[in-house]
């Protein structure tokens, strides 16, 4: 069952919104050579202490942090620690939560670590950062969670090839509905598959939290020995961008973007909704 959310619900989802917002810049500024892993996820900690809010990563199925670090290969759930130090030409992806009165807010960015990024790893997050929005854009009363995933697909389909052949959109992980839990229903792909139908209709109070995540390579994975760390099959770099959206009469409100998601929507033709945090 899709859990959906009432105006006043949604509004204390952009409160956890603007948290991970705020982990996301804190930790962005501090993702430079020499940093470790580690220390991005202290200054998680502190960011969220400050804001009075909880880590909704933090003991999920014993995870023990409250950001995940993926780097360069790594797609995602990469754990933090004191002997992955980031080096110049890095790219790294941070994945942040955050719980504020038990609603729950996640997104993720991929950040460049220091300079002399290749061209296609600047591109490849270009992409998949880009094939996020057309998804969000496509968050609209009337459409169904089918016509998010096409809208990520043909966003990345329609774009050149890189060296290296072709983009892969990972396969075994996806979108997922948000709320008074950090992932719920729908299960939402990045990619369209007649096995899936066309999914529920998207409704006032609908809430997804929409991650494209895209390789250099393969659209397969592994994961490693500990259980979390995702990795390509082959080796590739990959990107992974993720906001929390929610549906409302008057359209869509990115809950993680500081905006609202205003600026980026009006490129493809949509209206942000009022943002409830700006209100009197």
């Amino acid at each position: 069952m899709v859990e959906i959310k009432t105006p006043e619900q949604i509004a204390k989802m952009r409160e956890a919104g603007l948290v991970v917002a705020a982990v996301h810049a804190a930790t962005r500024e501090a993702a430079v050579p020499g940093a470790t892993t580690k220390d991005l996820d202290e200054v998680s900690r502190k960011v969220l202490a400050e804001h009075g809010a909880k880590s909704n990563f933090l003991g999920y199925g014993g995870f023990p942090a409250t950001i995940c670090t993926s780097v360069n290969e790594v797609v995602v759930h990469g754990i933090p620690d004191e002997k992955t130090v980031l080096k110049d030409g890095d790219i790294i992806s941070i994945d942040a939560g955050a719980i504020v009165d038990g609603w729950h807010g996640d997104a993720a960015y991929t950040a460049f670590v220091g300079t002399g990024h290749a061209p296609e790893l600047i591109e490849l997050s270009r992409v998949t950062e880009e094939s996020m929005w057309a998804g969000l854009a496509a968050m609209k009363l009337g459409n169904r969670l089918v016509d998010i995933s096409k809208a990520i697909e043909s966003y990345i389909r329609r774009q050149p090839r890189p060296a290296t052949g072709k983009y892969g959109i990972i396969e075994d992980y996806g979108g997922h509905g948000i709320g008074s839990e950090m992932h719920m229903d729908p299960h939402l792909l990045n990619y369209v598959t007649r096995k899936r139908g066309k999914g529920p209709k998207l409704v006032p109070g609908f809430c997804l939290a929409i991650e494209p995540m895209v390789s250099l390579g393969t659209a397969q994975t592994d994961v490693l020995e500990d259980n979390w760390t995702v990795v390509t099959t082959d080796g590739t770099w990959s990107s992974h961008w993720e906001h929390s959206v929610a549906l409302t009469e008057e359209g869509p409100l990115v809950l993680t973007a500081v905006d609202g998601g205003k600026a980026k929507l009006a490129e493809y033709g949509v209206t942000a909704a009022p943002d409830p945090s700006s209100r009197s």
